[in-house]
């Protein structure tokens, strides 16, 4: 009996031991396993495919900015630009083409755009040097937007008319004139769109036209408003026209020098308010006469008249840069590029303009580094000097910090840089292009039923915007 008690327990040990082994090896096998493929470079990565599928999105959590892009797997959104003649683009700039093309060889000189308050409406310039430029920088994995020549392939179709530059130069007419060359340009532009079949193919409602100045692009905009306007602001524009649904804010380009190397403190900013510019405006811009009134008498407030003649670049540069809260108030128009002058300076804007449409907006949160104050608050009796002046050290100081970590987005730079305002426009456009799609795929339906009509005709029927 015990010799049997003892083979049955040995027996049992045997197959213990057995499986102990087999056990063993298996985790062995499988700890190894999961050693190489962590170590393998084409291992998914649970954000990183989050990112692949949100046009232009990355990692929510990473960086200021909720928009920036893991450079291995964003969109890259592919453009079709019509090669217009130069006159509606670079030949303003009085470059002339050589040979055939109707653009410049940006290998070798860029045309000169040209400065002062041209430049805060020089966004057309950027973006088209951008496409330009995208032809030639090659595998660059940081590129948000790219030329296609075949327009079958695009997401959206680019217009390169220079519509802010062309007012600026051309929209008074002449003693030999009867219509402004600007007026003119615009009748030729939209005979050339809808001439175009990416426009009867589309309705237009896939192309982006810039006219980035309030009144650019005044004649032509009843005709082309199904596209993609890329904006300053709608203060100009009737909704039927231009909304937030359907357009772009852009900034402007910061007219003022970047501070650079900012080594200020809350102390070394003696001024504690700064407004310099026109003080009679019209429209939303008359409140800017009723808070010159109000504050300036205060202590440590610059509200003065200036212009951009006779150094006063250089004095506005000099005054933000030594100021900790700068006044962004509305003009003509809601928005003005005082608010990009003030964050390239570090100086905390204080915007009063209730109808204000800010850019990108749907991935920077502007509270973090800006005041807001209504019209109907900014006018009360010492409110506003009352609000500045409860701002401490600590609070000034976060926002003063945030301002520099923001500030690479409303810069515009060739060849553009990551997140700079090159790239965040095009990221912007990216984010239009689902909707597009909507509008156009919806649009189809019956393509082939007695429905049938134009892409704009059916949209508009069934109001699509």
């Amino acid at each position: 009996m015990a010799e049997r008690n003892s083979s049955l327990s040995l027996s049992i040990l045997r197959r213990a031991s057995s499986l102990f082994c087999w056990f063993s090896i298996t985790s062995l096998i499988l700890l190894v396993s999961c050693f190489f493929v962590l170590r393998s470079p084409w291992r998914p990565s649970l954000s990183n495919h989050i990112v692949s599928n949100v046009v232009g999105y990355s990692n929510p959590n990473v960086g200021v900015f909720r928009g920036e892009c893991s450079a291995g797997n964003k969109h890259v959104l592919k453009v079709f630009m019509y090669d217009l003649p130069p006159e509606f683009h670079f030949g303003i700039l009085d470059w002339k083409p050589q040979g055939s093309s109707v653009w410049p060889d940006i290998r070798k000189t860029v045309p000169h755009y040209p400065g002062g308050l041209n430049l805060q409406h020089s966004i057309e310039h950027w973006l088209t040097l951008d496409l330009l430029f995208s032809q030639h920088s090659g595998n660059n994995s940081s590129r948000i937007a790219l030329r296609v020549h075949n327009s079958s392939e695009a997401d959206v179709v680019f217009v390169p008319f220079f519509s802010s530059l062309s007012y600026n130069r051309f929209s008074r007419v002449k003693k030999e004139e009867k219509i402004s060359r600007d007026k003119l340009m615009q009748d030729r532009l939209v005979k050339y769109l809808e001439a175009q079949e990416e426009w009867k193919r589309s309705g237009g409602v896939d192309h982006i036209i810039l006219a980035h100045h309030p009144n650019s692009l005044s004649y032509a905009r009843n005709q082309l408003w199904p596209a993609i306007f890329v904006l300053s602001d709608f203060g100009r524009y009737p909704l039927n026209l231009a909304n937030v649904n359907k357009d772009i804010i852009a900034p402007y380009r910061h007219v003022i020098k970047s501070f650079d190397n900012d080594t200020s403190t809350f102390d070394s900013r003696t001024i504690l308010l700064y407004f310099q510019g026109a003080i009679h405006r019209k429209d939303g811009g008359v409140i800017r006469q009723e808070l010159f009134n109000r504050l300036k008498d205060e202590k440590d407030v610059h509200f003065a008249f200036g212009s951009v003649q006779h150094g006063g670049i250089n004095n506005a540069t000099l005054g933000m840069h030594s100021s900790k809260f700068c006044l962004n108030i509305a003009g003509d128009t809601p928005s003005s590029n005082r608010l990009f002058d003030a964050i390239a300076s570090h100086c905390v804007p204080v915007i009063i303009s209730d109808d204000i449409e800010l850019p990108f907006e749907d991935v920077i949160d502007y509270s973090e580094f800006s005041i807001f104050v209504s019209n109907s608050d900014a006018v009360k009796e010492k409110f506003l000097i009352n609000l500045i002046n409860g701002i401490k050290r600590e609070e000034w100081t976060r926002m003063w910090n945030k301002l520099q970590q923001v500030k690479r987005y409303f810069e515009f730079r060739y060849p553009s840089r990551d997140n700079d305002a090159v790239q965040m426009i095009w990221r912007t456009v990216a984010h239009k292009v689902p909707a597009i799609k909507l509008k156009l795929h919806r649009s189809r339906r019956f393509s082939h039923s007695t429905e049938a009509r134009d892409p704009l005709q059916f949209m508009v029927s069934r109001n699509f915007w």
